[in-house]
């Protein structure tokens, strides 16, 4: 449940590495790019309003000219996002080779998927998409039966494609469906219910939920939400006092029963997980996105009429746990409590204080990431350097054998209970989309269940791993990928993306908007930075708080070490990153403008002052701090990406958000864009800047969950446009 509310709270995240070779090919010659020569686009910067407003931060006068860009309401909001949009729109249009990168990400983007199959009593479940549809589709079918049929179909959701799928719980006795959907990709979410069997939708209707899992118990689930928001703010309201509910089904939600609340503290999240056998629910608290404690109860006997008798397992938010299962009637869980890279406990419900924990699998010097039960044996993925291992462990922790994987690449979605005896995982690398694996651990084999066709040679291209020394002497690993025989010759077009923040590890996937750069002679690069989660607690420690400049400088000797090995130069060198990553784009833009090119923020927190005064910013206090405090206020003003534009020219920088993102609101694009544009027009003797510094705002678009197909070939086709043209590289 932990992991659930932490990776909604900031992160949409991503995820996959090195190629698998598809076929042979024996490659003759070496690649030398030929760089063109784009010819300029007149634009005009919009006029903007700068206000008065100055606050004061212990005793301090920080200036916020475009605080009005705070009210997304606002009709001065409302046209400021008209004027620059038709700015960027008019600029992208002239690229001569936009319609070939849409074009061609379309033909690339319409391969088929699937996810990795589950199973729950006796039919099994999965998600499909035939390559042109905006989302993916949840089919079910018998275990014995050959054809699937259709569950949930997000596509219908809505005409545009804007309503989306998120989490799909199905009731223990396999007879509903409890879904929640969101709309224009916020955050809030709606809940409602299908029967399996005959398809038909329930009444149950709940609404205002967020950050929530889906718990089924009995004839009914819990479910997290908050109050409705006030005044029209639905978008940038604080969101304070989270509650646990029990929905029974065939009632309204307004006799939902509140299972639990806390009065005292506002900032908190709250979520639960029912085990698999219904007996015992687990409540986790969170004041950020790591560290939880957790709650236990007895429900085997419980009726909805009752309050739930909780008892105290782990208190304080130093530590992260995570209920992995159940064996012999005693919990599993994953902790990071006295081992920084997670080890596996043992707890007896009934006799559950800490001193009675039996350490099952101990901490390694590799990351445990997950633990996935299987024919009465523990799956435990790790993640050593970046990449997938598999282990194979028995149920009281002696390690059994090493799971052989189909290359060096990411695993995902594993799926399996601890009777079955079949496992299934997808498997992603840079080069290629995530294929299905099927392994059996009785019978000891596995197979590919599922490889999608793709129209990109995955062949052509290879990926390798470096790593290079930071500002302060650490190793930072970095995957390139790019095109075999490319000629490395200092001046190739290259495009660096980071990440770098609540521990989450930036592993290897298959961005398929990236092919098109690749194709066009590219190199793509991602430097897995410090403040992440990809060598456990301590690697995340060293990028938060007082020492997030560590991931700025990783970010920066990432650019100079391509630079200094001659796979590119500043003229060549785009940099993105989105969210947290967002921040990381633009903060390095701040700092050292003259090692790139091209800046790609994109739906970044920006206003480092303010980030905490809206919807679920506080959240983000455990990595960054909060103004709130004067040694941390004095540290984020050093590098808060509003508060440190000066008047001097820029790189061509493309601001990326949507209007409805209720995670990381626009006002911090907006304020940025405009301190951005409003200072580089005193550089060069006052004669103004002559790159493109513009915000591409999705009129009806959140963080990026949920985003139907058509709106991100849309969105990437644009970013690709924007890059590619600045880099002075072109489309055959």
């Amino acid at each position: 449940m932990k992991k659930v509310i932490c990776s909604l709270i900031l992160l949409m995240s991503f995820n996959a590495i090195a190629q698998l070779p598809l076929k042979e090919k024996v490659i003759t010659s070496r690649i030398k790019y030929k760089q063109p020569k784009n010819k300029k686009i007149v634009f005009k910067f919009p006029e903007v309003k700068r206000s008065e407003q100055v606050d004061i931060y212990h005793g301090k006068s920080i200036p916020d000219p475009y605080n009005w860009l705070e009210d997304e309401n606002s009709e001065e909001t409302k046209k400021f996002v008209v004027e620059q949009n038709k700015v960027t729109y008019s600029y992208l249009e002239k690229i001569p080779f936009r319609n070939k990168v849409k074009e061609r990400l379309t033909k690339i983007w319409s391969f088929p998927s699937m996810s990795a199959p589950f199973i729950v009593k006796d039919k099994v479940f999965f998600y499909r998409n035939d390559g042109k549809q905006n989302h993916s589709v949840l089919m079910t079918k018998g275990i014995k039966t050959k054809e699937p049929s259709i569950l949930l179909d997000p596509n219908k959701f809505s005409e545009d494609g804007t309503t989306s799928l998120g989490q799909a719980a199905i009731s223990t006795n396999g007879k509903y469906v409890a879904y929640a959907f969101s709309k224009a990709g916020s955050d809030w979410t709606e809940i409602k219910v299908k029967e399996i069997a005959g398809g038909k939708e329930l009444e149950d209707h709940i609404k205002w939920v967020k950050f929530s899992g889906i718990s089924w118990k009995g004839n009914g689930f819990f479910y997290s939400a908050y109050e409705a928001p006030k005044d029209g703010k639905d978008y940038s309201a604080k969101n304070e006092f989270h509650k646990i509910f029990y929905h029974s089904l065939g009632t309204k939600q307004e006799n939902d029963i509140l299972i639990y609340e806390d009065k005292e503290n506002a900032l908190r999240n709250f979520g639960v997980t029912v085990t698999e056998d219904e007996k015992y629910i687990l409540l986790s608290g969170s004041e950020g996105t790591s560290g939880n404690n957790l709650k236990l109860a007895d429900i085997s006997k419980w009726k909805p009429t009752k309050a739930i008798n909780w008892l105290s397992m782990a208190d304080g938010f130093e530590n992260d746990y995570e209920l992995i299962g159940v064996v012999s009637n005693k919990l599993l869980f994953s902790t990071n409590r006295e081992a920084p890279n997670n080890r596996l406990i043992l707890v007896d419900p009934k006799n559950h204080a800490d001193d009675n924990w039996v350490t099952i699998v101990p901490e390694d010097k590799s990351v445990l990431e997950s633990v996935t039960l299987c024919n009465n044996k523990l799956v435990v993925k790790y993640l050593v350097d970046v990449s997938s291992k598999l282990k194979v462990f028995s149920l009281e922790g002696k390690f059994e054998k090493d799971l052989e994987l189909p290359g060096i690449g990411m695993v995902n979605g594993l799926q399996s209970s601890i009777k079955d005896s079949i496992l299934y995982y997808s498997f992603v690398s840079y080069t290629f989309p995530a294929r299905i694996m099927k392994v059996n651990l009785k019978e000891n084999y596995s197979m590919v269940y599922f490889k999608p066709e793709i129209d990109f040679d995955s062949d052509n291209y290879e990926t390798k791993q470096v790593f290079y020394t930071s500002k302060d002497g650490t190793k930072i690993p970095m995957f390139i990928t790019h095109k075999k025989g490319l000629v490395i010759d200092g001046s190739n077009p290259t495009f660096l993306f980071g990440y770098g923040g609540f521990n989450i590890s930036y592993t290897p996937e298959f961005r398929v908007d990236r092919s098109v750069f690749l194709e066009n002679g590219g190199i793509y690069c991602v430097a897995n930075l410090r403040g992440g989660g990809e060598y456990g607690e301590a690697w995340h420690k060293a990028g938060i708080q007082l020492q997030k400049q560590n991931v700025f400088d990783d970010f920066i000797a990432a650019a100079e070490y391509l630079i200094k090995e001659k796979y590119t130069d500043s003229e060549h060198l785009a940099v993105h990153g989105r969210s947290n990553g967002g921040l990381l784009a633009a903060a390095v833009l701040t700092q050292r403008p003259d090692l790139f090119k091209v800046v790609i923020p994109q739906v970044g927190v920006l206003d480092m002052l303010k980030f905490h005064k809206f919807t679920i910013g506080w959240a983000w206090t455990g990595d960054y701090g909060s103004s709130d405090n004067q040694e941390q206020f004095e540290y984020l003003l050093k590098y808060s990406p509003v508060h440190n534009v000066v008047p001097r020219c820029y790189p061509a920088t493309l601001v990326v958000t949507g209007d409805h993102d209720d995670r990381v609101v626009p006002a911090h694009s907006l304020k940025f864009i405009s301190e951005l544009q409003y200072q580089s027009a005193q550089c060069i003797n006052g004669k103004g800047n002559d790159q493109p510094l513009m915000v591409r705002i999705d009129t009806n678009g959140g963080h990026g969950s949920g985003k139907p197909l058509a709106m991100q070939i849309e969105e990437y086709s644009d970013i690709w446009s924007f890059v590619m043209f600045n880099l002075e590289m072109t489309m055959d």
